[in-house]
């Protein structure tokens, strides 16, 4: 052992920097606002989105988090893809399921991506992170062999320390064997003199008289007991590597255990991402943002050229349906609105509406949100069957005008197209009385949200003021929303809306002095529009 080098052992230090040595990345939550692809109509909304323990959810705002989300996805299991052109978007998807996600930067969306990635390779059972876990609970460390060993052990020594400790045996051996040796040799060397057995010789002399010049005389009895307690410390520092190199043995034969086990599992991950993404590469979501006109459509050459062919047959389409539009002739019963079948629709609704519009802040929900000179906005929120729909109330006052002018403005065909600049074609389905009439509205498309068009029917009236009965009357046009069979909802151009809509006008009249006449400038006439959800 003198001259052969060691074996290189790793000391505990060293074994750590196997389990630990590898800075473990921390999981880290994230959170903040990202814009979601909601659908055609509201397009990209900011939603507040947080991912954490695994799961990415989204809520409308902050503030709503104490509500719940509306929405999340299990990351181990999802798709995360760049897009390919929009530098700030990212997809995460669930087999069918593909939410259309939107930084703010660049630099956001990487931050997003990667931690999603994170997350999702840090989820799965046997990573590196659970490894190195299994590893520390499995240390060599926390094992006691013997009383001696184990609590040098504890102390950070390990197999090189204990290397080195063998090392030191041999040097004490080496030098008690050669002391031993003198020691019988100059016993030898004096039995074969027999100067010590001469007899009649004087006992009175010293045991070194008799060994060779420097040459000292040892305690033969307490260099054995050493001896053996060299050999002693041998044997346990041997049986102490030997053990350690079993359970280390063992660690490692867990480790590819569980490496294989994880290779498995990645395999067959990469095999079902490639049967989806080969899915996916033969089918578009045609509800996706991809699939619209822009810089960023992920149309192949020929759909897209079936596209425009498609879109040229609609447009023939249309044209021909608007012409047959414009020769309808308006239907009208002659029976009193009384007895039409919308009439207890007409009443509920138009009531209703008025009930919303005369109740003052505070009273219903409603909150001040925006002001502006003498006009307020209002807003309460609401959920109909699962969906917010954001009622909002504006009231504003113009002088020199009463409100039946302003409601009848309103509510007269004749004169809708000089106010309503997003109307493309107006058509008079049914005139079901002189105060109900049933539209049908096309609008202006607003790229690149598809186009809308409404069938309501219009009721304007007039209702006694009955907080003050010596005041005008209080008037009302009402729209909503209903179905006709001069126009179904069967064109797959347009998205038909739904709409709850009312406009109450109040006159107030400030009397003039002295007597004299009213005029125009003594009228003030309040307005109040209210746009409340369809129930």
């Amino acid at each position: 052992m003198s001259g052969e080098p060691s074996p290189t052992f790793l000391t505990d230090d060293e074994e750590e920097e196997i389990d630990v040595g590898v800075p473990i990345k921390p999981i880290m939550n994230k959170q903040g606002v990202l814009s979601k692809w909601t659908n055609y109509i509201h397009g990209w909304q900011d939603r507040f989105t947080i991912l954490k323990n695994g799961t990415l959810s989204y809520y409308k705002s902050e503030q709503d988090l104490a509500f719940g989300c509306r929405g999340s996805i299990l990351i181990l299991k999802a798709t995360i893809k760049p897009h390919d052109f929009d530098e700030c978007r990212f997809d995460v998807s669930v087999s069918d399921s593909v939410w259309y996600m939107r930084a703010e930067s660049v630099e956001e969306k990487i931050k997003w991506v990667e931690a999603l990635e994170q997350y999702k390779s840090e989820s799965g059972y046997g990573s590196e992170t659970s490894l190195r876990r299994h590893g520390s609970a499995v240390s060599i460390s926390s094992t006691t062999l013997s009383t001696a060993s184990g609590s040098s052990f504890r102390k950070g020594r390990g197999l090189k320390t204990k290397v080195a400790e063998l090392d030191t045996y041999r040097d004490i051996l080496v030098q008690q064997i050669e002391k031993l040796q003198k020691y019988f040799d100059a016993c030898t060397v004096s039995a074969s003199s027999d100067s010590l057995m001469t007899p009649g010789l004087s006992n009175n002399y010293s045991v070194g008289e008799f060994f060779p010049a420097g040459l000292s005389a040892c305690d033969f009895r307490g260099e054995a007991l050493t001896f053996k307690a060299t050999t002693s410390g041998v044997l346990t520092a041997i049986s102490h590597c030997i053990e350690v190199m079993s359970q280390r043995e063992e660690v490692w034969r867990k480790r590819v255990e569980r490496e294989a086990e994880k290779r498995k599992k990645v395999e067959e991950y990469y095999k079902q991402s490639l049967k989806e993404a080969q899915e996916s590469s033969t089918k578009l979501v045609m509800m996706g943002p991809d699939c619209e006109e822009g810089p960023h459509s992920a149309m192949k050459e020929d759909e897209f050229y079936d596209a425009v062919e498609l879109g040229l047959d609609r447009m023939e389409q249309e044209e021909a349906f608007r012409a047959r539009l414009k020769e309808l002739e308006p239907l009208s019963s002659g029976l009193p609105r009384q007895i039409h079948p919308l009439n207890s629709e007409i009443e509920r609704i138009t009531l209703e509406q008025l009930h919303y519009a005369r109740l003052s802040v505070g009273e219903g929900g409603w909150e001040l949100f925006a002001e502006d000179g003498e006009m307020r906005m209002y807003k309460r929120e609401e959920e109909v069957n699962g969906f917010v729909v954001d009622p909002l109330k504006a009231v504003h006052t113009v002088k020199g005008f009463t409100g039946h002018e302003m409601c009848h403005y309103f509510f007269s065909p004749e004169v809708r197209n000089e106010w309503e600049m997003t109307l493309e074609q107006m058509t008079i389905l049914e005139t079901i009385a002189e105060d109900t009439i049933v539209f049908l509205q096309i609008h202006k498309r607003i790229w690149p949200a598809t186009q809308r068009d409404a069938v309501f029917w219009s009721h304007i009236r007039g209702v006694p003021d009955s907080k003050n009965p010596e005041s005008p009357d209080i008037w009302i046009v009402c729209n909503n929303s209903t179905e006709h069979s001069s126009a179904p909802n069967s064109n797959s151009k347009y998205i038909r809306m739904n709409i709850t809509v009312s406009l109450t006008c109040q006159t107030i009249i400030k009397p003039p002095k002295n007597g004299a006449e009213i005029t125009r400038n003594d009228l003030t006439c309040k307005i109040t529009y209210c746009s409340v959800g369809k129930n």
